[in-house]
């Protein structure tokens, strides 16, 4: 697994808004049974849409789209989001915001250091399954407080101590520092000693407890209902990061 690279640098591609309406088709359901091949489209098509919002905001040129009264009201009986996020719960990182969209565009769900627990593992599923999201977006962000409160925890990431800060991550009654200390260990094992590769990692790793853990998401990507893709998002220069596995 490669866990530091960014595509294109971490730039976004100059694909176009595939629509102009947030969710795709909105108002229109994507159907719980419908092909692959038609999950894999709506979900590449999300993807772009999200990315070139992101743009937008990175260039200081947000459209805010879809949050008026009428839009509002339109969704009072139901709602049909192309994309789920889990993001981490830092108050510099709100998904909405970061990627240009509005009301109904996203069910979003986030924890410190995107932290998995039942209830949020949960949640995504929900919207796997109840809201048939064809994307999932695991988003990290550069100088994650998670990651800082972690490496401050733990001590020095010396070589000669990764055996014993194993033992204190594994008993840590901490839900933070037991996740995000495991992928501090497998980064420093892996020679990473930058914070920006932990941060990367870290995505890397939930997303691979996600797939392998949760049998309804597993199901979901395997069926190709579901497309799966990490990114970091740059509190530097808001740009979003789109990360290669």
């Amino acid at each position: 697994m490669s866990t530091n690279m960014t595509d294109n640098d971490g730039s976004h591609d100059d694909s176009p808004t595939p629509t102009s309406n947030g969710s795709a088709a909105r108002g229109e359901t994507p159907g719980a049974d419908c092909g692959s091949s038609e999950h894999e489209s709506t979900a590449n098509a999300t993807w772009s849409r999200l990315l070139s919002g992101n743009r937008r905001f990175a260039q200081g040129q947000p459209e805010h789209p879809w949050q008026d009264a009428a839009t509002r009201e339109s969704l009072i009986d139901s709602q049909h989001p192309d994309a789920v996020v889990l993001s981490c719960g830092d108050s510099r990182v709100p998904p909405e915001i970061i990627f240009d969209q509005g009301l109904g565009d996203m069910f979003v769900v986030r924890t410190a250091g995107e932290v998995l627990d039942s209830a949020v593992v949960s949640s995504l599923e929900f919207a796997v399954d109840v809201l048939h999201t064809s994307l999932m977006v695991v988003l990290g962000h550069e100088h994650c407080g998670a990651i800082k409160s972690t490496i401050d925890a733990l001590g020095p990431l010396d070589d000669d101590r990764l055996d014993d800060l194993d033992r204190i991550v594994e008993t840590s009654t901490s839900p933070i520092i037991a996740s995000v200390g495991e992928s501090l260990l497998e980064s420093r094992r892996a020679g990473l000693d930058d914070t920006d590769d932990f941060e990367r990692v870290h995505i890397a790793r939930t997303i691979e407890h996600l797939a392998s853990q949760s049998e309804s998401i597993g199901s979901a990507l395997g069926e190709g209902r579901l497309r799966l893709v990490g990114a970091r998002y740059r509190v530097s220069d808001g740009v979003v990061e789109v990360l290669s596995f």
